[in-house]
């Protein structure tokens, strides 16, 4: 991840037909990539280049010349990266393979996260897939390259729920070819109404195995690939699994995997697709609202918690396990999120398509239009809020640790809580008796709702 440039100043660089940087500059450079703990990339202009650079050998020179340096004062490999006229990226790593050596180690994609989602590929290590007569219709809309590019991408679902299902059947009909599903839990009878990919045989079996056996039945694509990861987003394999794609499409109701996905999208530079759907119901059981909405969390975009998706108050909540202590939810007030269970297939249907109509739009950023804004829709009116152009709050922590990575000093996984809450003697006097720590807890959730 590239979170600053660092530009020469008078006299740090020559041009003299071709432009050389100075030492100076170089020092420089050095100098605020280490107080940063960071890494140093190099960043340089082919002017008459047309897509994916090759390098010259002065371009070699410069930058294995300088990877020992960089090493030795970062710790981390020489990054170079190149600019065609076109526009379009190259990178590459310099990694030590032995003292004093410095082997490039080409990059098979350039990401470049903002307001359009930009796509370079490199086709010697990830060629272009050939479309197959089952995705005629869809090449059609939008052309061969672009559905290329989709194709290579890397997609993870986290929620394999009634959203998760339908959004994996759509990137698998569409013709992504690598996917991964990140989901712990496993399929109860209740859950059939909802999930399109289930059946009665399935109940008991993994969420995650099952949607992944599915898609890869239904694939159009040449050389699909289903991943299922049968554990939380929160864990530290869910963790490093979510941080192996190119976007995220979040299918998850709690707020800490919520959280975790909301510092992968700005931290990590991956893109985040969330949705969510919130249900209301009278006393008698009638229903009083239904809404749903769509977002994509990048850089330069409004983050989850300024959204209003998740309380970053109720993570540290989930963390201790209460959420699933059905003691804890009933004493939560009437209304709160927490207690909003319900959802029916059609409605999932619909966030679903949204969401996938925010993962389309700015992938393939068609016109070359910026990304897609936040979409709300009231079931209850049928209508749809005006889509607007929303950013973080001024103080949001997220704004903070754009691009930083795993130096952003945050830690957000950890061991997914016990779901098992048996009633003992100690935790009746519990009840009558609730510890201060207990007492905060559901204060700070009416508080923030």
């Amino acid at each position: 991840m590239i979170s600053k440039v660092i530009f020469p100043r008078e006299g740090e660089r020559s041009v003299h037909g071709n432009v050389s940087f100075n030492p100076g500059y170089f020092e420089r450079a050095l100098s605020e990539a280490n107080a940063a703990d960071a890494g140093l990339a190099l960043l340089h202009s082919h002017p008459d280049g047309r897509g994916w650079q090759n390098m010259s050998r002065d371009d070699i020179n410069a930058e294995c010349g300088n990877a020992g340096r960089v090493f030795g004062a970062t710790k981390l490999p020489f990054v170079g990266l190149t600019m065609a006229g076109d526009g379009s990226w190259s990178g590459r790593f310099w990694m030590r393979t032995a003292p004093r050596t410095y082997e490039r180690m080409d990059c098979g994609l350039v990401r470049v996260v903002g307001d359009v989602f930009g796509l370079h590929y490199y086709d010697g290590l990830l060629p272009a897939p050939k479309s197959t007569k089952a995705q005629i219709r869809t090449v059609a809309s939008w052309g061969k390259k672009r559905q290329a590019d989709l194709a290579r991408l890397r997609v993870g679902i986290v929620g394999a729920g009634s959203v998760g299902g339908l959004i994996g059947e759509a990137l698998a009909r569409t013709g992504f070819e690598d996917v991964k599903v990140i989901d712990f839990d496993h399929i109860e009878e209740h859950n059939l109404d909802r999930l399109v990919y289930a059946e009665r045989s399935n109940v008991g079996n993994l969420k995650a195995t099952t949607l992944a056996d599915r898609l890869q039945s239904v694939a159009t694509g040449s050389n699909f690939h289903c991943e299922p990861v049968s554990v939380a987003v929160y864990e530290e394999e869910g963790f490093r699994k979510a941080l192996d794609c190119d976007i995220l499409l979040s299918c998850v109701d709690r707020p800490w995997g919520r959280h975790v996905l909301n510092l992968i999208a700005y931290a990590h530079l991956i893109p985040v697709i969330d949705g969510g759907i919130a249900v209301q119901t009278k006393s008698n059981g009638e229903l009083r609202r239904a809404d749903w909405r769509a977002h994509t969390c990048a850089p330069g975009q409004a983050c989850m918690a300024c959204l209003g998706q998740y309380s970053t108050g109720l993570v540290q909540t989930e963390r201790e396990g209460l959420l699933d202590d059905p003691k804890y939810i009933e004493g939560l007030p009437a209304g709160h999120p927490l207690k909003a269970r319900e959802n029916v297939f059609a409605f999932s249907m619909s966030c679903a398509s949204f969401q996938m109509m925010q993962l389309l739009n700015y992938a393939l950023a068609p016109l070359g239009l910026a990304g897609p804004r936040p979409q709300m829709y009231h079931f209850v009116g049928g209508f749809l809020e005006k889509a607007e152009q929303i950013e973080c709050e001024p103080d949001c922590a997220f704004r903070e640790i754009v691009a930083k990575g795993d130096n952003c000093r945050y830690y957000v996984v950890g061991t997914r809580p016990s779901t098992k809450f048996e009633i003992k003697e100690n935790d009746r006097l519990a009840d009558h008796n609730p510890s201060p720590f207990r007492r905060f807890i559901k204060w700070l959730s009416r508080l923030l709702t």
